[in-house]
């Protein structure tokens, strides 16, 4: 043995002999994988990591994060859309919609820098020429919404808002390239008409149709429907958190509000009026950025975890509550009517639920018996037939 382990010794001390055989083996490269004890860079760290208002959502399950985030909308919006109305109430403010964006956009600026600090990774991941399609799209959907009030009444505004969820499952088709199947759009088409058959009735108490606000609510509408698309398609690709979204595409927007009231010479009288009422105008409108900041927070999380139509599908939703709340609060008629549309509201829920658990729920199935009865009959005249 010790003879045979000097021969092979020899036999590799032999130039170009194992050379050969080293080099020629020597074409893969190792990879060391960190554990999950070793630190980690904060990019990686964060990939699956979404934090809304310091809470990171990815510690809890799928039906805990769905749960968090619903509530915060609905809790965050309803006080919104009551602070909304009740800023337009003031006497002489209808005209200033516009403004009224600015200040919202100047409150979100700095809501997001305060955010984004408190954050361990502060670094922009989404590229800046995206970040002017969303703002200009952010511009388009709330400052012609917020425009479009001095126009129409609440509930009127409301019928054509609660029919974007048509137009974002075309703008995810468009987009992103999706594809959806019959219960996603028998959802959506159910919420639909189920929520402007319940805001008819409302409408009706006190109707204000305007045909420019008609037109202002529609452009909001159609920037409203792909705003959701393009927002999901970047935070997925280029992993941007929440914060750093509403951070830069709300600067963004600050700066052309800014440079069109100036433009347009609709700064002044803005700044004029409200500096006579400042309880009723900035004060609200601090509440009212507030409030619809962190719901703007939980849609977002909604949009990054479960996608832009379910997101669309529970705002849709906090809408009908928000209805529902007003028939509790204040004294108004009531027909059937409200109930066989809030029961097709209900119904694109549940549709929309079973579309995203459809391996998980079974439905029993109305042709089962039917087809059954079949399958005997066959069964029994082959039987007779042999």
């Amino acid at each position: 043995e010790k003879q045979a382990e000097d021969d092979n010794s020899a036999e590799c001390s032999e130039p170009g002999a194992m050379d050969l055989k080293f080099t020629s083996s020597r074409k893969y490269i190792s990879i060391s994988v960190p554990s999950k004890s070793q630190a980690m860079s904060p990019h990686i760290k964060s990939v699956d990591d979404v934090v809304v208002l310091g809470m990171n959502l990815s510690k809890f399950s799928k039906p805990t994060q769905f749960f968090i985030c619903v509530s915060g909308v609905f809790m965050f919006y309803l006080i919104y859309g009551y602070l909304q109305e009740l800023i337009f109430s003031v006497e002489g403010f209808k005209p200033f919609g516009w403004y009224l964006t600015l200040v919202q956009f100047g409150f979100y600026s700095i809501f997001g820098l305060i955010e984004l600090q408190l954050i361990q990774d502060k670094r922009r991941r989404i590229p800046g020429k995206t970040y002017m399609i969303i703002a200009f799209l952010t511009v388009g959907t709330m400052g012609l919404s917020n425009t479009s009030l001095g126009y129409l009444n609440y509930p009127t505004q409301v019928i054509f808002k609660c029919c974007k969820l048509i137009p974002v499952m075309i703008g995810g088709v468009f987009i992103q390239g999706k594809r959806y199947n019959i219960v996603d759009v028998s959802a959506a088409l159910c919420m639909s008409l189920g929520l402007i058959w319940f805001t008819l009735a409302d409408s009706t108490v006190a109707p204000n149709f305007n045909l420019t606000g008609v037109i202002l609510i529609s452009l909001a509408l159609c920037a409203d429907a792909v705003i959701g698309n393009v927002q999901e398609k970047a935070m997925k690709l280029h992993n941007g958190s929440n914060s750093e979204m509403v951070l830069y595409s709300y600067s963004i927007g600050f700066v052309y509000i800014l440079f069109g009231l100036t433009c347009t010479s609709g700064l002044s009288p803005a700044v004029t009026f409200c500096s006579k009422h400042p309880v009723q105008t900035y004060g609200y409108a601090f509440l009212f950025s507030l409030t619809g900041y962190f719901g703007i927070s939980f849609v977002l999380a909604l949009i990054k975890i479960f996608g832009a139509l379910l997101a669309v599908t529970v705002t849709t939703g906090r809408k009908a509550m928000t209805i529902v709340l007003s028939f509790l609060f204040f004294a108004k008629p009531f027909t059937l009517q409200y109930v066989w549309s809030g029961l097709l509201v209900v119904l694109g829920i549940f549709l929309n639920v079973y579309s995203k658990n459809m391996d998980k729920i079974k439905l029993p199935s109305l042709l089962g018996p039917w087809k059954k009865s079949v399958e005997e009959r066959k069964s029994r005249t082959l039987s007779q037939t042999v």
